[in-house]
């Protein structure tokens, strides 16, 4: 179920990491507002930033905008934020993991090739990583489910505290 709270963008006085934790809490609490918590089972809310010279970008509005945030993530890394808000019927869990992205130099034919694609559509940054985007990637340092939108290994852990991942319990210890 798709939330309807109205993101927030970056307030001055809070970081981008506190940002994007508001908005995935806001949206999960108005589901659970909306439409309470399933039986045996969790709503859950995520955000994703992109933050380059300690700026959060949000979506770009239009192609001039997404052609404008890909100039400026373009030849240099950025670091992609995915918050997530867990609600059960008894506790409320949040978490947040960034991922470091390093994005080619993008010459005009490039950027323009990626925004006439109109995927950089309700995506952080301007660009979807999963998708054509991964062709103006260099390099990530972090969790690639971070950076697509939902921090798997996060997400895991959250289950594991509440009792709802699939095997019940604590996340397993990494082998040596």
């Amino acid at each position: 179920m798709a939330s309807e709270f109205e993101e927030r963008g970056q307030d001055p006085a809070l970081s981008p990491e506190d940002t994007l934790l508001i908005n995935a809490q806001g949206k999960a609490r108005e589901v659970v507002a909306r439409s309470g918590v399933p039986e045996a089972g969790a709503v859950l809310g995520a955000d994703t930033g992109v933050v380059v010279d300690d700026r959060l970008l949000g979506k770009p509005h239009d192609a001039d905008e997404a052609a404008q945030m890909l100039g400026s993530l373009a030849g240099r890394e950025h670091q992609v934020l995915t918050a997530i808000c867990l609600i059960t019927s008894t506790v409320e869990l949040s978490d947040c993991d960034t991922a470091n992205v390093r994005v080619r130099q993008l010459p005009d034919a490039a950027r323009d090739w990626y925004v006439g694609l109109g995927e950089w559509r309700d995506r952080a940054g301007g660009y979807a990583i999963q998708g054509s985007g991964s062709a103006l990637i260099e390099g990530i340092d972090g969790d690639y489910t971070t950076v697509v939108g939902l921090p798997i290994g996060r997400l895991v852990g959250l289950l594991a505290v509440t009792g709802l991942a699939p095997w019940g319990g604590p996340v397993p210890a990494p082998n040596p």
